[in-house]
């Protein structure tokens, strides 16, 4: 199916987890991808995934806790597309820690990489956006609808993001551009398995949600005629860890 053909697609985060998994299902609709992400290795990986399934991809390797090459990055997508359709803010940082005890670093490195950076990247990118009429998606968490102990830092960040996309949202569907805003549960990426480990909890990833189901929401809400709007999913996984 190419229901997003001739359309371009940034995705962030894209080289693993639930980035890696919406870039390819944008792909099997048609989107042409430009795939974000800090470290080149992963994003080619993926670039090669998409390419062997016919998709134009190519990686633009970037630190969104780095206003410079956010600017670099949007410089780079004028130049190579000149055009954003879709833009997937799925990149994201997490440091777990008591508010007693997590240091304030940990604080600013949080707002730079899960507020700061996506902020910065839609303001640069918007003027493309709202000449596709565009759309724009934050992969937020459960964590930033309810914080739990132990990630106040991080869910501070998410609680913050969703009100940047219900802001946005009021501000631009006058023009035609969708927002929305999904917040998966746990979900069976590297990072989740790095934190069952810090909780010495078993990792039992066939009992978390997958990336490809939330992929799978998202395209379908941006595959939705225009005469509707998704403004936010929850999901979270139908088994139970034990």
């Amino acid at each position: 199916m190419t229901r997003l053909a001739d359309q371009v697609a940034v995705v962030t985060g894209a080289g693993s987890g639930i980035g890696k998994a919406i870039a390819l299902a944008l792909g099997t609709q048609g989107a042409t991808l430009a795939l974000v992400g800090r470290r080149l290795g992963p994003l080619e990986s993926v670039v090669a995934l998409a390419q062997a399934a016919g998709v134009a991809a190519r990686a633009c390797p970037a630190d969104l806790a780095c206003d410079e090459q956010i600017h670099d990055l949007n410089a780079t997508l004028k130049r190579e597309y000149n055009r954003v359709d879709i833009l997937v803010h799925s990149a994201a940082m997490i440091r777990m820690g008591t508010v007693a005890d997590a240091p304030a670093e940990d604080l600013d490195l949080h707002y730079q990489a899960n507020l700061r950076g996506p902020y910065l990247l839609t303001q640069d990118l918007l003027p493309l956006i709202r000449l596709r009429q565009g759309q724009i998606v934050f992969i937020n968490s459960s964590a930033g609808l309810t914080a739990r102990a132990n990630v106040g830092q991080y869910a501070a960040t998410k609680h913050a993001l969703k009100a940047i996309a219900d802001s946005l949202r009021d501000e631009v569907n006058r023009d035609g551009v969708r927002v929305l805003s999904v917040f998966p549960g746990r979900t069976a990426t590297p990072t989740q398995e790095r934190l069952h480990a810090l909780e010495r909890r078993p990792y039992q990833p066939d009992r978390l949600l997958q990336p490809e189901d939330v992929a799978d929401v998202v395209v379908n809400a941006l595959c939705l005629p225009r005469t509707a709007e998704v403004t936010e999913i929850k999901i979270r996984p139908m088994l139970k860890s034990e």
